[in-house]
């Protein structure tokens, strides 16, 4: 009671009290004492509102008690009126309604895409129990240049397993690309046969620890621990035998090696680099390439190498055991020149050198993804403040009866939700209809991004507060300037476009939505002119018209008798049997030493082999010399220096410090273990894409271990010469596959990020676009409501309907002057940065900028002349009849 009476004023106290006995008699008869009793002391402390609150109203208790008391049915019935009047409205303005939610759902089903895509590409490799303590090793070459490969030696896991205390497991990998495997019939032959790319490896059994496997049948623990076995996926499994528990199965490897099968996995997730359905045991490696010492090799990084670090051990100390190792294995020279480095499992499909989404790229597509929902909102916005002269009345009588401007943000706040809830579904749905797109164009990483992702744990965090902030963005400042309308104003039918809100604040959404729609422009055309400049620029050899098969072994005699019946068509004009084009996705470098030089080069050189119609196959230009002389590789000749020939381009002369190219021919080049004799200098041509510069190269004259063949064919009846290629291929090759490929397309995967990216940026400039046209019809309708009288005073006194139009014209064309003014520098800065990745990289000229100033004023034209012709045409005694 002194409680009351502290918070109470003395007039109000015989009221105040009278109602907290006759409000605790009825809470004693239904609920017992006690209850009364805490009831009783709530009711006080509550009344702290009437203290801090209420003082002037006098409002008494027992009103607030009531209030508190029907507070939740209350809620709902206003909750309900609320709904229904958005619904009646929304349907009233339905055209604009529609325009609304289309242009918000268009914007948010964009972002979400990019959004799925982004989080899909942030979980690579992170779901694995151990991925906060795994870590892949990889060797940097420390040449004049920097050789940064994914491998290490052979010997290395091995080592850090039986050495290091704080290593938990490490494994070791080979990857494996175009191989044949079959299923033996068990008579010699087989009754299927598939040629497996990417999905297939050599490894050890600590596999399935480091990458914690699901398993469905066998023991992980010895199933990859004996030569020829084989572990299959679900998918693999029933694909070549038709069954899932295919235990003691026997599958045919590159028909040199019987592998059983010993274990069956459950199919690995598509989010992971390591993605592997067949799994070879390590163990059968040195069968496979017969050489039982590769396993003991130091010298020649050939495996991929992970480590789990126990509990407790961090980066830096493994970092520091690698040193040590390399100073236990190596040489003086050898330790300087091999560089280890530790990079985590969960980095690796960011990293710059050896994941395929970096991080920048990411983040710029989370921008993007920003950008299109924060424009579709400033286009929600637009419309609504568009709309709000019509609710002016409306907003006017509820203020006359009461409501206040917190209720009033409540029903426009809530009308904005339902069309935001709506919008969403719609953009669910579009965003569902465009995912099988974005998933085939990322086949190769088998992704299977579908809306569904959005209701994993991670997905429904930054979905809710993504929800949240488009309603509140586009939401909150319409109904802030709807509910603070003077009512006797608003009854009047007298606001202006200042009592609308800042018209400036709406022209700067709008120039924001030219800034968007002009950098998108700019970016499309410079990733254009730069994708279409990387494939038809001079790559230093012709790829036109060349078909690469794969042979399925190097046997020298059939090789050439399968060149002698190729050259029997007519259709085929020259055929070189090789390890790869001259540009090529794989890395094969060596150091080498030169001439007379005691030590060797400070660079490596890249190597090509192939025989003597290698430079004629593909166009290479000799600038010095002469090509090799004898077909297969040993001129037979002792006294040049040991009968091997190379030849070398000019990149390599000129990192040699040699000036004439003549000076090299017939001097000694070391390497591989052996002495070759330079007989000729070749014009530079690219090893692979545009991002690199011209390195240094050395060919190799054909040694009879190359599984390529190179076919040049006349121009015409393609699809007839590969069939023919493929007859022949197959009477000398019946257990092989026959694949064919054209070395320009081997060429455009170089650009196979590029394409994404652009076809990506294409959809979504697209995209940006139409959402400003809906912006700017948002503000054209906005200036012909706020300014119809102003046109129809214009029209009586005499202005004609192209000076009607040039108030239009003016408004726009300073926004546009305006938005391409911030759009210009900082499409600039931005896509020159990415063309720094490019060793050959158009040059931002002006036509760019221009031409996306012209395009955004064209489609601005387009896009208002309806509204402003309309505006232009109305008859005056329209708009000036209620003045």
């Amino acid at each position: 009671m002194s409680l009351l009476k502290w918070l109470c004023r003395p007039h109000l106290m015989e009221e105040i009290q009278g109602d907290l006995l006759e409000t605790y008699q009825n809470d004693l008869s239904r609920n017992g004492k006690k209850a009364a009793d805490r009831q009783y002391v709530i009711n006080v402390i509550t009344f702290v509102r009437l203290r801090f609150g209420f003082k002037r109203a006098g409002v008494s208790l027992l009103v607030v008690n009531s209030l508190q008391n029907n507070s939740k049915s209350q809620f709902m019935d206003m909750f309900r009126n609320y709904f229904k009047i958005s619904l009646r409205n929304l349907w009233r303005n339905r055209t604009t309604s529609i325009v609304s939610v289309f242009g918000l759902a268009v914007g948010i089903a964009s972002g979400l895409i990019i959004f799925l895509l982004v989080s899909y590409l942030f979980s690579f490799n992170s779901d694995y129990a151990n991925a906060d303590r795994t870590y892949m090793i990889v060797t940097d070459i420390m040449q004049e240049n920097i050789q940064h490969t994914d491998v290490t030696p052979r010997p290395l896991g091995e080592v850090l397993r039986q050495e290091y205390p704080f290593v938990e497991t490490a494994v070791r990998l080979n990857n494996l690309f175009g191989s044949v495997v079959g299923v033996p019939d068990g008579k010699g032959g087989m009754v299927k046969k598939f040629e497996e790319s990417r999905n297939i490896c050599f490894t050890e059994p600590q596999f399935f620890e480091v990458f914690d496997t699901k398993w469905a049948y066998g023991d992980m623990k010895t199933a990859l621990v004996n030569p020829n076995t084989v572990v299959l996926s679900r998918e693999y499994a029933k694909k070549y035998f038709g069954t899932e528990n295919v235990l003691g199965k026997t599958l045919r490897f590159e028909n040199k090696l019987d592998l059983a099968v010993t274990g069956v996995t459950e199919n690995p997730p598509s989010n992971t680099q390591l993605r592997y359905d067949i799994l070879i045991s390590y163990a059968s490696i040195p069968a496979f390439y017969g050489d039982p010492g590769m396993m003991n090799a130091w010298r020649e990084p050939a495996t991929m190498c992970w480590v789990t670090l126990k509990k407790g051990t961090g980066r830096t100390e493994l970092a520091n055991s690698l040193r040590g190792i390399g100073k236990k294995y190596y040489s003086v020279r050898e330790a300087k020149q091999y560089s280890f480095q530790v990079i985590p499992l969960t980095e690796m499909y960011h990293h710059p050198y050896y994941g395929a989404a970096p991080r920048p790229i990411l983040y710029a597509l989370i921008a993007v993804g920003l950008f299109l929902v924060i424009a579709s909102c400033v286009n929600f916005i637009n419309l609504s403040t568009a709309q709000a002269i019509k609710r002016s009345r409306e907003v006017g009588v509820r203020k006359t009866m009461g409501s206040t401007r917190r209720q009033l943000i409540g029903q426009f706040m809530l009308e904005t939700a339902v069309m935001c809830i709506v919008a969403f579904v719609i953009a669910i749905g579009l965003a569902q209809l465009n995912l099988p797109l974005l998933n085939r164009a990322l086949w190769m990483l088998r992704a299977n991004i579908s809306v569904l992702d959005i209701f994993s744990s991670r997905g429904l965090v930054w979905f809710g507060a993504f929800i949240a902030g488009v309603i509140l963005l586009a939401g909150l400042y319409p109904s802030v300037i709807l509910a603070r309308f003077n009512p006797v104003t608003a009854l009047k039918g007298k606001l202006t476009t200042q009592k609308l809100g800042n018209l400036s604040v709406r022209k700067g959404l709008v120039v924001f939505q030219f800034f968007i729609t002009q950098v998108f422009i700019i970016g499309v055309l410079v990733m254009s002119v730069q994708v279409r400049y990387m494939k038809n620029s001079d790559l230093g050899f012709q790829k036109e018209n060349r078909i690469s098969v794969m042979l399925p072994y190097a046997d020298t005699g059939k090789q050439e008798i399968f060149k002698q019946q190729l050259m029997r068509l007519k259709q085929v004009e020259q055929v070189t049997i090789c390890d790869l084009p001259p540009a090529s996705q794989n890395k094969n470098f060596s150091e080498f030493t030169y001439d007379r030089r005691s030590e060797p080069e400070k660079f490596v050189t890249n190597i090509r082999e192939g025989d003597r119609n290698y430079l004629s196959v593909f166009g290479l230009t000799l600038l010095a010399g002469e090509n090799f002389t004898e077909a297969n590789g040993y001129a037979g000749n002792d006294s040049v220096s040991s009968g091997y020939e190379v030849m070398v381009n000019e990149k390599m002369v000129r990192q040699l410090g040699i000036g004439s190219l003549n000076e090299v021919l017939g001097r000694q080049l070391t390497i591989l273990g052996k002495k070759k004799t330079i007989v000729g200098v070749v014009k530079n041509f690219a090893l692979g894409s545009m991002r690199d510069d011209i390195q240094p190269v050395t060919i190799l004259n054909n040694t009879g271990g190359n599984y390529r063949s190179i076919i040049k064919i006349t121009p015409g009846n393609v699809s007839g010469t590969v069939k023919e290629i493929d007859k022949i291929w197959n009477e000398l090759y019946p257990d092989g596959i026959f694949k064919a490929q054209f070395v320009d397309q081997l060429v455009a995967e170089f650009y196979t990020t590029e394409n994404i990216l652009l076809g990506l940026i294409q959809a979504f400039s697209v995209i940006a676009v139409l959402i400003g046209c809906l912006g700017l019809y948002g503000l054209v309708t906005f200036i012909a409501e706020s300014r119809n009288k102003e046109i129809g005073v214009r029209k009586i006194l005499g202005a004609s309907a192209k000076q009607v139009l040039w108030i239009f014209g003016r408004e726009f064309g300073m926004l546009i002057v305006l938005g391409f003014t911030f759009a210009a520098p900082a499409g600039w800065f931005l896509m020159n940065g990415w063309l720094q990745g490019y060793a050959q990289r158009i040059t931002l000229d002006w036509w760019i900028f221009a031409s996306t100033g012209g395009l955004v004023i064209t489609i601005t034209l387009l896009t208002i002349s309806f509204q402003s012709l309309k505006a232009a045409a109305m008859n005056p005694v329209t708009s000036l009849k209620n003045e």
